[in-house]
């Protein structure tokens, strides 16, 4: 094997290893695009429980008369 040839097969391997590990790469990401955008949505939706605890409800804006018995 002429060293042209050597070296075509180990540009060839390389290439491959790299399809590989781009493929390899592009999955993770997709998968950390996942679990980022369902922990943006978790956060929005805390957000959204914590806003509507601090509003006074309704109940406690009105004033009750006091019981008969006062």
């Amino acid at each position: 094997m002429n060293t042209i040839e050597h070296r075509l097969m180990e540009l060839e391997a390389k290439v491959a290893f790299q399809d590989e590990t781009i493929e390899i790469l592009n999955d993770e990401l997709k998968a950390h695009q996942q679990q980022l955008a369902k922990m943006k949505r978790q956060t929005e939706l805390l957000a959204e429980k914590i806003k509507e605890a601090q509003q006074p409800s309704l109940m406690s804006q009105m004033h009750e008369p006091p019981p008969p018995h006062y």
